[in-house]
């Protein structure tokens, strides 16, 4: 190597104590990726299987005499499990006119119809399903 190559090194910091310092860095930053991944593998896949809930909008019907509106939906969830359901009724403006939260017993059917009723502060124009959850 001549002199003027080893000076332009030593100037942009290519010598060789920087080279195993960038090597170790490299080494160090490879095994912390390694490590997340992995904690986040067994996190995510070791975590127990909790059983899961699907509601689908079946339809609703607006009773404007009566100022309700009943929503007709699908509830899947495994079999022996207790939920509720929280079922809105919406105006014209989306905005919350009735709701009610429906209690479902335990099952060993893992999907059912049902059929509620909600009365509303408001004149509505549609229901549906909010959210549903484990009880």
């Amino acid at each position: 190597m001549t002199e003027q190559q080893a000076a332009l090194d030593a100037r942009y910091g290519r010598t060789p104590r920087n080279r195993g310092r960038d090597r170790l860095v490299l080494v160090l930053g490879a095994i912390a990726v390694a490590i997340v991944l992995v904690a986040w593998v067994v996190w995510a896949g070791l975590d127990g299987s909790k059983p899961q809930i699907e509601a689908t909008d079946l339809g609703h019907v607006v009773l404007d005499d009566e100022r309700a509106v009943e929503v007709t939906w699908q509830l899947s969830v495994p079999a022996g499990n207790a939920t509720a359901c929280a079922v809105q009724a919406l105006n014209e403006d989306h905005t919350i006119v009735g709701w009610k939260v429906v209690e479902i017993p335990a099952s060993d059917q893992p999907l059912r119809t049902f059929t509620e009723r909600i009365r509303t502060a408001q004149a509505a124009n549609t229901g549906l399903i909010s959210t549903c959850w484990l009880t």
